[in-house]
């Protein structure tokens, strides 16, 4: 695995070492050792897919808070997806700070989504499918969100949003000081 930190402190893309013959590849996609090599947790506490129905679709921005805090590993597996995170570490330097990366079946990228950030995407095909390995379990009494649209995180999504969950549609605009930790 090839493991690219972005401007996030914590936060890693993570790209796949082929290993090639006539048969096709073989890649390593997830490994504790290397994760933990790299300050990353490496628990998978969940397994969790979504399916996407239609291109436009918006799922997010989630995230729980401590003692339940979550990571994340994401990867498209069918079509193609927008992934966005926001730290909302309010000690870090990049608090509140976003970044978006295309995820794709064809790249077959992962993000690895450290505690304590939002994260949500957006399908930009139909019929996008997600893979979700997670290290905490979900727990409902600590899950918090985040407006798609708030104009506080001046979020550019590629496409219209087409489909998005009333809970997600929802959530308050973000106060500072009121991320309920």
């Amino acid at each position: 695995m090839l493991f690219t930190e972005t401007k996030l402190q914590g936060a890693f893309i993570i790209d796949l070492e082929l290993k090639e013959d006539p048969r096709g590849f073989f890649a390593r996609t997830f490994c504790g050792k290397e994760f933990e090599e790299h300050g990353l947790k490496s628990v998978v506490a969940q397994c969790n897919m979504s399916f996407n129905h239609k291109q436009g679709t918006l799922r997010g921005m989630h995230y729980q808070t401590p003692p339940a805090a979550e990571t994340k590993l994401v990867r498209c597996t069918q079509g193609a997806i927008y992934d966005v995170i926001i730290d909302m570490r309010p000690d870090s330097s990049t608090y509140l700070e976003h970044i978006g990366v295309e995820l794709t079946a064809e790249n077959r990228r992962a993000l690895y989504v450290p505690e304590m950030f939002a994260h949500g995407y957006q399908a930009l095909t139909d019929g996008a499918e997600v893979i979700y390995q997670v290290g905490e379990f979900y727990t409902p009494g600590y899950e918090r969100g985040l407006r798609y649209d708030d104009p506080t995180f001046k979020i550019e999504w590629p496409q219209p949003v087409t489909v998005i969950s009333d809970k997600d549609s929802s959530w308050s605009l973000f106060e500072k000081n009121s991320v309920g930790v």
